[in-house]
């Protein structure tokens, strides 16, 4: 059974009237950080009281494709946050928290609104500074709105980081769609997508063509039936094209680092982003290994070492 962490949940109203869940984890100050909050030797206190400690840096998880706050990676990097002294919390996606969403819709790859949203309100909670660290899914999500914010995005969050985006869904879909990813991981993902659109199907009655819906055996019949056409694309092509972040990465104006590895089952390495397909903000980091958000180096199947380490002192470093 995996641990169980202590996080505090707190239900954000969106702007449609639905609903999102936010699991924060707030650090304890560290005696790093107590002894940099205090003033330097002589120096005098303003009158009023204590120096105050600085507000922490926030880091904020966007999970993965069926993901929540305790999946493997999640866990792995609210742990390594807590140790550098850091509040975290992981914005759940619409559906996401183990309670259906309300609104006719769920969510996407590419929905930079949304995380937009997320963030600023985030912003407007947090006094101190903020990194952002998309999975999967939520790395492309995340990195959609990096480049639609262009030079205003470092006005919200100092540094992002993207782990195993499908950067070109088109890609991932077609990997997802054929040999043992076929047999495998797809059917492990459509089982949970399934379950949760015939609930929004009750919801929300005529929402959807229900026989399609089950006759989906590909991501790319999933993305064709509920996906594209409940938010807003005509269909599986036009959604992939229009929420790919590769095409866009050009455009991004913070510090943002991609991490893949190439053999990556679900991300075909030679769908990844070379130097010429990005803008000087941007870094890669292409691993012989690693796979799908892996990354253990020499520790247990999911139990993640280097990553949160590696990702996380790279954000640190570009934090305000």
């Amino acid at each position: 059974m995996p641990i169980q962490l202590p996080y505090q949940r707190a239900r954000w109203t969106t702007p449609d009237q639905d609903f999102i869940d936010v699991d924060w984890l707030v650090a304890a100050p560290t005696l790093a950080a107590a002894r940099a909050a205090l003033p330097p030797e002589g120096a005098c206190l303003a009158w009023g009281g204590p120096a105050q400690r600085p507000a922490p840096t926030l880091m904020v998880m966007f999970h993965g494709l069926e993901g929540s706050s305790h999946s493997h990676y999640a866990r792995a990097f609210a742990s390594h946050a807590g140790q550098q002294g850091m509040d975290f919390a992981v914005a759940h996606f619409r559906g996401c928290s183990g309670e259906i969403n309300l609104a006719p819709r769920a969510y996407h790859s590419g929905d930079h609104a949304e995380v937009d949203w997320i963030l600023q309100r985030f912003r407007s909670e947090h006094a101190g500074p903020i990194i952002a660290v998309g999975v999967s899914l939520g790395g492309n999500a995340l990195l959609r709105w990096a480049e639609e914010a262009g030079h205003s995005a470092t006005n919200v969050v100092s540094a992002v980081a993207a782990i195993c985006a499908p950067l070109d869904l088109a890609a991932g879909g077609w990997s997802l769609g054929r040999g043992f990813n076929r047999w495998t991981y797809t059917p492990m993902f459509l089982q949970t997508m399934k379950s949760k659109a015939m609930r929004k199907l009750q919801q929300h009655p005529g929402l959807f063509d229900r026989h399609a819906l089950q006759g989906a055996h590909t991501l790319y019949d999933f993305d064709n039936v509920f996906t594209a056409p409940l938010h807003g694309f005509r269909n599986t092509e036009d959604y992939w094209a229009r929420a790919s972040a590769k095409p866009h990465l050009h455009a991004v104006r913070i510090p943002s680092l991609l991490v893949h590895a190439r053999n990556d089952p679900f991300v075909p390495a030679w769908s990844l982003p070379v130097q010429r397909d990005v803008s000087s903000h941007v870094t890669l980091w292409q691993h012989a290994e690693g796979g799908h958000v892996g990354f253990a180096q020499g520790k247990p199947p999911g139990q993640l070492h280097y990553l949160p380490q590696a990702v996380g002192g790279w954000l640190q470093q570009h934090a305000a």
